[in-house]
This record gives C-alpha cells, sequence and structure tokens, in this order.
C-alpha cells in the first residue's frame, strides 16, 4: 500500500471536522468559524460559508445529499441546503459537539456539553434530551432505528429515534477513559450492527447494539481524536495525537501509516465508493491522499494466491473455481506458492504452509513452519524446502528454519524471477536482471549459468516445456523468444507486456500487450484477439490472465493456430494443437481434411471426439480393405468424397479407377437420377429400367406416389403400381391400369380386384373378374358386398354357384335378427338341417319368452319342414312324420294357449268369453300327462273355472276349482282361487244346456269334460275345431274306398249329380186378381232320407272303436263342392276330406296351413293381420 498527495491547502484555524457529500464532489471544511466548501477533486475553494459566531466544532452531509448541517461553540446548529444556503438555524444551551444525520430518516441529532436534540424537516420544534455528562461523539446505525452517544465520563449511551435510552454501555476505564469518537460500521454484510469505539484510555474496541463487546481491547499508544469507516466498512481510519492517520483492518489491525503530519489530526474522512481520505489538523491543514493498494499475489500452474482485505490470503484453483481463505490477521506483505507449497510473508515473520495431500484438487492447507523473523526483501520465493530471498541484485536461499545457506550477487538488479522447477532441494530458478542478463540458478549450486545477454533489460521470463526455447519480454515491450542452446534469436514481436508457453505444447505460446491477447504457434503468424491485462499463465486451451486485482481463467480456442498446421497438411500437429481445446466445428474440419488427406489414423482420432459414427465405419471399412490388399488410393478417397456429399468428385474417381458401377449404384441411392441417366449416357435398356424402377422407389419413399405410379407404370412394374395406388386410395388410376392390362396378365388383374373390394367400388371389381373369367370370385364378390339380386341372378345361370349364395344369403340374414327369411333361405339352398336348426331356436326362443303366437307358428313351419324332408329322403320318411304330426300338434296347442296367456298376463282380454271357454277345453282334452314348455294348467284350470262360472258351467268350474287345489298356485292367483272355490259351492251343481258340444256325426250331446279327449264319446268322431273361436265346427271327416284316387274323388264330386226333387205340401193357387198358397198335408214328403252320405253316418251303437266314415263313387258323386272340404296335403301324406252338414253356415279353410274357420271370423281376422292368423300367409300368396 502507497500513498499519493492529490492536493494540499492550509487554513490559518484548527480543522475540527470536515466531510464529503455524497456523490463525492465537494469537501466541507469546519475551518475556525467559517466552512470551507472545496471541489474534492482539485482542491479548488468554491465558497466560505459564514453563520457561526464562533468555533465550528462539528459538519455532517445528510445521506440524500440535500442539505448538511454544522455545529458550533456559538451554541447554533445551521442547516445548510446542497446550493449552500442556510436555511434553518436552532441552538442549545451549551456549544455543538457533535452532529449526525439519520441515514434512513435524515433525521438529525445534535448533542452538546449537556443534552442532545433530535429534529426532522417535518417537525416544528427540536426535541432534547439531557445528558448526565458530556457528549463528544454521536453515530446512527445502517437501518436509523438507533443512535449512539459518546459521553466524557468514558459511557456510551444507545438511543432510539425517540431519545429513549435502550442500551448503556459502562468501559472500565470511566472517567479516565473518555469516549472521543465512535462509529457504527456501514458494512451489509455483517449479520449485527458493529460500533467502533476509540477513547482517550489509548483504546481501540469493538461492541454490538446489545452491549455485548466482540473480542478484546485493541491498544492505540496515542489519543485518537477521530475514526471513521470506509464506505464498505473494510477498512478503519484513525488520527490523534501520533501526527498522522493509520489504516486499520475492520478488525482493528494495524495495516499502515497513510500520512504523517506536523500537528495532531482532529478529523479524517474517506470520499464515498473510493481510496481517497480527507485529513483535517490541528495547524489548519488540509490534505486529500489517494490510497494505491498494491497487488500482492503469486502463481504456479493452476493455483493462484493472492491478499484479500490486506490480512487475508485467498487461494484459487483456476480450474475448479475452488478457494479457500487464510486469515493471517496481519498485514499480508508477499505471498509465494509453488506445488504443494505456499509461503506468506508478515510483518514480523514468514509462515510456511503445505497442502494435506497429494490430491491436485486438494484445497485444504496447514502451517508446516514459522520462521518468526522480519525480512527485508523485493521478492519472495518458495521451494519445497527452501525460501528464496531477492533484495535489489543479492538473492538469498533459506531452509524453513531460517538457516541461510546460500547467496548470489547478481550484476545489475534483479527484474524477474521464477521457479522453473526440478526434483526437491535442487529447484531451477530462472533469473532476468535489469541489464539484459538472463540466469539459469539451482537452488544446491552456488554457481550461476547464464542463458543469455540481452541489451535491454528483462521485464518477464518464461521457459517452454521441453525447456529449449526461452521467452524474454524486455523493457521496450518487445517479446523475443531464444533458442536455449545455440541462443538463437528465433522471432521477436512487439506490444508485450507479459508471456508464457503453453505447458503442454512445446511450440505454442502467448502474450499479452496492448489490449489484446497474441497466440503463436510455430513459426506460423501471431493470432490475436481482444484482452485487458497481463497474461501470466498458459494451460492447454486456458489462458491465466490477471487483469486489475482479479485472476481468471480464459478458455481460448486454439482453432487459429490448427488451421495453421492443416494448411501445411501437418495433420499430427493440428491434432496436438485441437487436443488443446477447439470447437466440434475445429475438430469436424480437422477430421475431414485429414480424412482426405488420407491420414486415417488422425481422422480417426478427430472424428471419435466428435462421435460421428458414419465416418468412423468408413474409415474401418477402409482399413480393412487395406488390410485384405487394396491399395487404389482413388477408391478410397472416392469413397470418402461420396460420404462428404462431393458425388460429382467421387464419381470422377470411381470412373477413373474402373468402377462405374459404384457410381451408378451412388446416384441412384442418392435419387440423383438425371446425374445417373448422364453418367450411363445411351447405355443397356435393362439399366435405363432398372434406373425407372429405383427412380419409382425414390418417389415412393419421399411422398410422391403419383409419379411413382407412372414411372412404375412405364417401367412394367404393374404389380407396385397397383398396390402404391390401392394403398392411396386412388381408384381412377387403377381402372386405368385393369383395363390396360391383358386378361392373360391374371396376377396384377386379382390385385386389382382386391382393392376394388378393399375400396368400396365392387362394379370395378366385379368389371375385372368378368375379364379374367372369375365366376367363383364374382359370386364371392356379391356375396361379401350384400348384393343379393345379382347373386341370385349369377345362381340361376350358374346352379353350380347355389351354396356359395343361399348358405351366406341365410347366414347374413341370420345375423341381421330375419330368421324366417334365414330359414326360408336355408331351405331354398338345400341346407334341411341348418334350416331346422334355426326353427327350433326361433320356437324355444319365442316360447322362453311367452310369445306362443309364434311358437305356433314356428312349430307349424317346422312340421312343414319335417314334411318336405320326408317327401326328398324315403330314408327318414317314416321319423319326420311322427316329429310332422308332434309339431302339428304342438303348434295347435300354442296357438290356443296364446289366448290363455294373454288373458291370465295382460290387464285387459280381447277374447270373448265363449272363446275362452272352449279354449280352456281344448286345451285340458289335448294335453297329455307332460304339458308342453310354457303351458301352463294352473292358468288353463283357473281361466276355464272363471269362465265356466260367468257362463253357467258350474258344475264345470267347480272341478277345475277342485284340480286348482292339487298344483302349485302362483301367490298372485291364491286369493282369487280361493274366493272362487267358496263362491261357487253357492251355485247349483249342473251345467248350463246351451254349452254341451253336439256330436254331428251321430247327434250326441257330449260332456264338457271329455275323459277320451276331443272326440264324440259315443261314436269317437274326431271333432274338428274352429282355429279361431274353438267351437266344434258342422264338419265330419270321410275316407275314400280303395282304388278311388284323390284325382277322381274330385273329379267326381266336381260333377254334383241331380238329386230328385221332394213333394211340396204348399200348392199355389192363381187366378184372375189374386195368387194364394195353400198346405196340403195330404201330400207325403218323398227322398227325405235320400242323402247317400247321411246314410253312411250310421255306426254300430256301443262300439268302443272308431268306425270312420266311407265313401264310394255313388256318395262322391251326389256330394256339392261347396259342402266338400279338402285338405289337399303334400305326398307321402293322403288328402283329407270333409263334408259339411250344415251347408248354409259358411266354413273357409286356409289353403297353406288347412285350419277351418268359420268365415266371417276368418274373414274379420284376415281384415285385421292381413294374413292367415295361424300360418301367416299372406292374402296375395297362394297356397302349397
Amino acid at each position: 500500500m502507497r500513498t499519493v498527495v492529490t492536493w494540499k491547502d492550509k487554513s490559518d484555524q484548527c480543522i475540527y471536522d470536515l466531510t464529503f457529500k455524497p456523490d463525492g464532489t465537494q469537501l466541507i471544511v469546519a475551518a475556525g468559524s467559517r466552512l470551507l466548501v472545496y471541489d474534492a477533486s482539485d482542491g479548488t475553494l468554491l465558497q466560505p460559508l459564514r453563520g457561526h459566531k464562533d468555533t465550528v466544532y462539528c459538519v455532517e452531509y445528510a445521506k440524500d445529499g440535500k442539505r448538511f448541517a454544522s455545529g458550533s461553540a456559538d451554541k447554533s446548529v445551521i442547516i445548510w441546503t446542497s446550493k449552500l444556503e442556510g436555511i434553518l438555524k436552532y441552538t442549545h444551551n451549551e456549544s455543538i459537539q457533535c452532529v449526525s444525520y439519520n441515514p434512513v430518516t435524515h433525521q438529525l441529532a445534535s448533542c452538546s456539553s449537556s443534552d442532545f436534540g433530535l429534529w426532522s424537516p417535518e417537525q416544528k420544534s427540536v426535541s432534547k434530551h439531557k445528558a448526565n455528562s458530556k457528549i463528544t461523539c454521536c453515530s446512527w446505525t445502517n437501518d436509523g432505528q438507533y443512535l449512539a452517544l459518546g459521553l466524557f465520563n468514558g459511557v456510551i449511551s444507545i438511543r432510539n429515534k425517540n431519545g429513549e435510552e435502550k442500551v448503556k454501555i459502562e468501559r472500565p476505564g470511566g472517567v479516565y477513559s473518555p469516549v472521543w469518537s465512535i462509529c457504527w460500521s456501514p458494512s451489509r454484510e455483517e449479520h449485527n450492527d458493529i460500533l467502533a469505539v476509540a477513547d482517550w484510555g489509548q483504546k481501540l474496541s469493538f461492541y454490538q447494539l446489545s452491549g455485548k463487546q466482540i473480542g478484546k481491547d485493541r491498544p492505540l499508544n496515542f489519543d485518537p481524536c477521530c475514526i471513521s469507516y470506509f464506505t464498505k466498512g473494510e477498512y478503519i481510519l484513525m488520527g490523534g495525537s501520533d501526527k498522522q492517520v493509520s489504516l486499520f483492518t475492520k478488525d482493528g489491525v494495524r495495516l499502515g501509516t497513510i500520512g504523517e503530519q506536523s500537528s495532531w489530526v482532529w478529523t479524517c474522512k474517506v470520499k464515498p465508493d473510493s481510496n481517497y481520505v480527507a485529513i483535517g489538523c490541528q495547524d489548519g491543514t488540509i490534505v486529500l491522499y489517494q490510497l494505491v493498494f498494491s497487488t500482492v499475489h503469486g502463481l504456479y500452474k493452476d493455483r493462484y494466491a493472492y491478499r484479500d482485505s490486506m490480512t487475508d490470503v485467498i487461494v484459487q484453483h483456476l480450474i475448479t473455481e475452488q478457494k479457500v481463505r487464510i486469515k493471517c490477521k496481519e498485514l499480508v506483505k508477499k505471498i509465494a506458492i509453488y506445488k504443494n507449497r505456499l509461503a506468506i510473508q508478515l510483518p514480523e515473520k514468514i509462515l510456511i504452509y503445505e497442502l494435506y495431500s497429494d490430491d491436485s484438487s486438494d484445497m485444504h492447507y496447514r502451517v508446516k513452519e514459522k520462521m518468526v523473523r522480519k525480512f527485508e526483501c523485493n521478492l519472495l520465493v518458495v521451494c519445497a524446502d527452501h525460501i528464496i530471498l531477492c533484495q535489489e541484485r543479492r538473492l538469498q536461499s533459506l531452509t524453513f528454519n531460517g538457516v541461510k545457506e546460500r547467496e548470489w550477487q547478481m550484476e545489475s538488479l534483479i527484474r524477474y524471477i521464477k521457479v522453473i522447477g526440478g526434483p526437491p532441494r535442487r529447484e531451477g530458478l530462472l533469473v532476468g536482471l535489469k541489464n539484459g542478463q538472463i540466469l539459469k540458478i539451482f537452488v544446491d549450486n552456488l554457481f550461476a549459468v547464464v542463458l543469455l545477454k540481452q541489451a535491454t533489460a528483462v521485464r518477464c521470463l518464461d521457459m517452454s516445456a521441453t525447456r529449449k526455447k526461452l521467452a524474454v519480454v524486455d523493457e521496450n515491450d518487445t517479446c523475443l523468444v531464444y533458442d536455449i542452446h545455440s541462443k538463437e534469436l528465433l522471432f521477436q514481436e512487439p506490444n508485450a507486456n507479459s508471456v508464457a508457453w503453453n505447458t503442454q505444447c512445446e511450440d505454442m505460446l502467448c502474450f499479452s500487450g496492448g489490449g489484446y491477447l497474441n497466440i503463436k504457434a510455430s513459426n506460423f503468424p501471431v493470432h490475436q484477439q481482444k484482452l485487458q491485462g497481463f497474461v501470466v499463465g498458459y494451460n492447454g486451451s486456458k489462458i491465466f490472465c490477471l487483469h486489475v486485482f482479479a485472476m481468471t481463467a480464459v478458455e481460448v480456442p486454439q482453432s487459429a493456430p490448427m488451421y495453421q498446421y492443416l494448411e501445411k497438411k501437418m495433420f499430427k500437429e493440428a491434432y496436438q494443437i485441437a487436443c488443446l481445446g477447439v470447437t466440434d466445428t475445429d475438430w469436424r474440419e480437422l477430421a475431414m481434411e485429414a480424412l482426405e488427406g488420407l491420414e486415417f489414423e488422425t481422422a480417426k482420432k478427430a472424428f471419435t471426439r466428435v462421435q460421428d459414427l458414419r465416418y468412423l465405419e468408413l474409415i474401418s471399412s477402409i482399413e480393412e480393405r487395406k488390410k485384405r490388399g487394396e491399395s487404389n488410393n482413388d477408391l478410397f478417397l472416392a469413397d470418402v468424397f461420396a460420404y462428404q456429399g462431393k458425388f460429382h468428385e467421387a464419381a470422377k474417381l470411381y470412373r477413373r479407377s474402373g468402377h462405374e458401377s459404384l457410381a451408378l449404384d451412388m446416384y441412384t441411392n442418392l435419387c440423383m437420377f438425371d446425374y445417373a441417366k448422364d453418367f450411363l449416357g445411351s447405355g443397356d435398356p435393362k439399366e435405363t429400367k432398372m434406373l425407372i424402377t429405383k427412380q419409382a422407389d425414390w418417389a415412393r419413399n419421399i411422398h410422391e406416389p403419383k409419379a411413382a405410379v407412372e414411372m412404375y407404370v412405364s417401367a412394367g412394374e404393374h404389380a407396385k403400381a397397383i398396390e402404391l395406388s390401392g394403398d392411396h386410395g386412388w381408384v381412377d388410376m387403377l381402372i386405368d391400369i385393369a383395363r390396360k392390362l391383358d386378361k392373360a396378365e391374371r396376377e396384377p388383374l386379382l390385385m386389382c380386384a382386391r382393392y376394388f373390394k378393399k375400396l368400396d367400388h365392387p362394379s370395378y371389381a366385379a368389371e375385372t373378374y368378368l375379364k379374367i373369367g372369375d365366376l367363383r370370385s364374382l359370386v364371392q364378390l356379391h356375396v361379401e358386398t350384400h348384393r343379393w339380386d345379382e347373386a341370385f341372378a349369377l345362381g340361376e345361370k350358374h346352379p353350380e354357384f347355389k351354396d356359395d349364395i343361399y348358405v351366406p344369403y341365410a347366414q347374413w340374414l341370420a345375423e341381421n335378427d330375419r330368421f324366417e327369411e334365414a330359414q326360408k333361405a336355408f331351405h331354398k339352398a338345400g341346407r334341411q338341417k341348418e334350416a331346422v336348426k334355426v326353427l327350433e331356436q326361433l320356437t324355444h326362443n319365442a316360447v322362453v319368452e311367452s310369445r306362443f303366437n309364434d311358437a305356433a307358428y314356428y312349430y307349424w313351419m317346422l312340421s312343414m319342414q319335417c314334411l318336405d324332408i320326408a317327401q326328398a329322403d324315403p330314408a327318414q320318411k317314416d321319423t319326420m312324420l311322427n316329429k310332422f304330426y308332434h309339431f302339428q300338434h304342438l303348434a295347435e296347442l300354442y296357438h290356443g294357449y296364446h289366448a290363455i296367456q294373454r288373458y291370465t298376463e295382460e290387464p285387459f282380454s280381447f277374447h270373448l268369453p265363449e272363446t275362452l271357454f272352449n279354449v280352456s277345453r281344448f286345451l285340458l282334452h289335448s294335453l297329455t300327462k307332460d304339458a308342453p314348455l310354457g303351458i301352463s294348467k294352473v292358468n288353463t284350470l283357473f281361466t276355464l273355472a272363471k269362465q265356466s262360472k260367468a257362463l253357467g258351467a258350474y258344475k264345470l268350474a267347480r272341478h277345475a276349482y277342485d284340480k286348482l287345489q292339487g298344483l302349485q298356485i302362483p301367490a298372485r292367483f291364491q286369493k282369487p282361487i280361493e274366493l272362487g272355490s267358496l263362491t261357487i259351492r253357492s251355485k247349483p251343481f249342473h251345467d248350463s244346456e246351451e254349452l254341451v258340444p253336439l256330436c254331428y256325426r251321430c247327434s250326441t250331446n257330449n260332456p264338457l269334460l271329455n275323459n277320451l279327449g276331443n272326440v264324440c264319446i259315443n261314436c269317437r268322431q274326431p271333432f274338428v275345431f274352429s282355429a279361431s273361436s274353438y267351437e266344434v265346427l258342422h264338419l265330419v271327416e270321410f275316407y275314400l274306398e280303395e282304388g278311388i284316387t284323390d284325382e277322381e274323388a274330385v273329379s267326381l264330386i266336381d260333377l254334383e249329380a241331380p238329386r230328385p226333387k221332394q213333394g211340396s205340401k204348399w200348392q199355389e193357387i192363381s187366378s184372375n186378381n189374386s195368387q194364394a198358397l195353400r198346405l196340403d198335408e195330404t201330400v207325403d214328403p218323398v227322398g227325405d232320407t235320400d242323402d247317400p252320405f247321411t246314410a253312411k253316418l250310421s255306426f254300430e251303437q256301443g262300439g268302443s272303436e272308431f268306425a270312420p266314415v266311407v265313401v264310394n263313387r255313388s256318395v262322391l258323386r251326389s256330394m256339392s263342392r261347396r259342402d266338400v272340404l279338402i285338405k289337399r296335403w303334400p305326398p307321402p301324406l293322403q288328402w283329407q276330406y270333409f263334408r259339411s252338414l250344415l251347408p248354409d253356415a259358411s266354413i273357409t279353410m286356409c289353403p297353406s296351413c288347412f285350419q277351418m274357420f268359420h268365415s266371417e271370423d276368418y274373414e274379420l281376422l284376415v281384415l285385421q293381420h292381413a294374413c292367415c292368423p295361424y300360418c301367416r300367409r299372406r292374402i296375395e300368396e297362394p297356397g302349397p
């Protein structure tokens, strides 16, 4: 540290106080009764301020720079503006000793001998507070919350903003140690407020806001008159009776003297945010000093040690950016660092530190030796076991114990010294002298070796890694490089202030100067870039640069020297430079240049660095080929050019090396088809076709499919063209291709057809199948697209496809819930098993779902299906006929039970009571021991009971209720049945005569419940029931005599032979004026019993066997066609003949199912359903 006087002035009055304006432009000085305003930069007196009548003891500027205050022995305080105008004045009862502005609120504290006052611009009056001793000094905390007062009796009183005492610090010296100056630390880094106290007990002390003392009192050996901090609190200034200003650390360690004076120093202040110090003395001297803090540091490779806060040493690892701080608590004068050693010179000793471990990244130091002795030296160097001291011309080597081992006397002043390494105790030193001599000294050798001598003084030195070259910077800022062995000057460069060799590369050095960094490789031109500071080290790609007080590691890409080597085709040297640090682009350029130069080893390393596997594979393949004996460099270089994208150069080399096919493959693989055609010229047509195909493949890959299709067609690759068109859905292109193809090209046409089907264009697919004559595929197409009409039409022309059409059609119908149509389709296709299976499933479902009307219909269809099978397959005739009768019976049962089910399950019934009565009787007579699935005897008996009671058949009703008692009755019928069973007891025990059924063959009245079933109890003739009302119809079935065929019988019936007329008892009498009828009872009726059929109805009374009515030809001839109903069953069944005994009561028979109805009932039902209620034949449909 050194001081420079900036300006100086002398007043004829004592200077008790001074203050800087916060922006540092003005200095306000209290001189006698005046205030002197100086320009802080050059000491010009701007203006004297007169306002006080007596000596001014104190002056203070507010932090905002708007006003300042002065206090005087005339007991007054004056507030001045920054324009040097007095705006306010107030007084105390005693002389003003000190003033201080609050740094936050700008409240002014003014202290006199007996009290202190607090004033702020918004207050009208000054609030004053008494003090029990004379106040000598005051200071506000950083946050403006507390004011510290220093008293003459040695006490420190800490007050809040309202003047109330919060902390009182009583010091050991008491009245014998008056507190003369105090100041709060402005540091923002401290966690607690720190108060520095200087007293006339000649001590410096530090306190916390709580009153707790920090550390011990520090002796001063003089009476302090003033104390102040630097702006950031890093240093303390103190002046007093020792007639000088001393610089202390913030911890109170004395660092040195700023300026010695001829009288007491009453005040000293630091210019804000600078290193300028103003001093005011007893004799009126005013001085502004500039403090210059010199850089104390040391560097060895990547470790840099420097002084911080004057008493600390920071060691920085320039690569990892790690830092470690060593606190010495004394002024650090010199620093030296070498390998694992660190030497620190303090005022009275030298400390030797060593690293804890040999780890290159270890940053933990410990004290190895202490050399307690005062040393005077210009330069300090540390070795493994020695300290080297440089004083003017003399070098001394001392052990760590302080024993001097050797001494060297130089011819001239030593300007530069550096350790250049070597084994322990035998290290070498490089020394540069002012007379231009450069020496090498070994620690263990008394004799210095002169390396060379130049005409100019040495400023900086460095030796290359292999110690073959020496770089020197002289006093003319010239960098000179010598060959150490030959002493030859290799080259020199101007504008250099420092130089450093690269520790990893022999031929590279860098030097700085003129704001530029210069890098030189071998004998190539210098590469420059802007950089402020001094170069002190060069390691790989990092250049260590010292700028002002900061050491930085600058990452410098070595691109420029690498390219210089590349230009000379010096690939290995360029690779070494690149290893020091270049960008990825530079590595790639090196790799490419080496590859083109066929320097494969260097290229491989460079490509490995940038992780380019493609080129590494190329190099590997070339090396393999070389091992196999290939030596054609043109071919290798052609491959390299092809990889680099230099295709035309590659093609020329391929042609030159006799490998035209490789050039052609390259162009086609790159889809450069025009170049390929030019290269090929008018060559082989096969090659041209191959090119077009490859071009089409390329167009396909780059998503230009239309162009690809056209190319495929022109190249004759129809399959690829069809596939591409089909995948993109281009039907127009597909049909064009299909129509252009010959019908013999079956495979491409089939592909077209498949795509037409996939793209939902069946008409084009059909056209294609017709072109190649593939009828089976055409049928399959119609079936898949459900174009059944076209399929049926094709099936008519080609019966062999019948199964292929109707079976899928039936399956399609079944999948779409059109089971009845599906059954018919199966039947039509000849798949009887499937047809029967569908019907059986439909029937079962209908029964389970209680759709008994549908169940009846499906059973009827099943019976007819069985009849068809019996007709078609004689082997199954008997089985199928048995099934036919069974299903016919079930159909009749379910058809009747439908009415019962609706009556019992639904709230309203559409059937007449008589119908329900007849149906329930019919069912009870028809049911065998086990009722079919779904038919409930409970429902049937319940219906019979209710309807019998309603119609007057009380006996039958009672019988039904009795039967119900033996059955399991659902809960919902429990109460109605119990109630009905009770109420029927009140009715007479007989049935209404009107309800008794009559046998139309023997005219016998049959009981309502017949044990024989639905036959007459007398003649055993089966009853014929209406399929709607279930009344017994007036029909009698008759059979033909043997020998009479059905056709003959029908023809005989159609003859209708006339019968003899009956005699009439009525006679008509006519006269001129009137007509009259007269009953003549004398006339006998003739031929009343002449009907041959009626005669045939006779039977043997009391017989248990049924005797059918058999008629001969004469009887048939006597019958009327309208009286006979014929069930014309298909073979193998016989026709059934029925004779109506009441011709006037019309009966209609359905021509499909042969069920009988009263004509009126049938017509009504047909009008309601538009079909037969039993077999659901539409009215317009013909019968079987």
